[in-house]
């Protein structure tokens, strides 16, 4: 009986380390991509943040479209009135 009882605790430890060891190998590459994920993160934001300077004048946009439409409006006025 003390054998079995022996051989008991050592099929529990053996499980009980391959159960670890699977865990760690799930683990460890999880955590390096995190890792590589974190490296590039600060690349990133600043591009993020370069297109949103980049990007910024494009607010503008329908003021210069609303003076262009009343610039040609005039245009097509003054044409109409010299007769073309």
């Amino acid at each position: 009986m003390i054998a079995f009882a022996a051989t008991g605790w050592v099929l529990g430890y053996v499980i009980g380390i391959v159960v670890v060891l699977v865990v760690v190998a799930l683990v460890v590459p999880i955590l390096l991509l995190a890792h590589r994920i974190g490296r590039q993160a600060g690349d990133i934001d600043a591009s993020l943040g370069d297109s949103v300077r980049h990007t910024a004048a494009l607010a503008e946009l329908h003021t210069t479209i609303d003076h262009a439409t009343e610039i040609i409006t005039g245009l097509q006025r003054g044409r109409a009135r010299l007769g073309g």
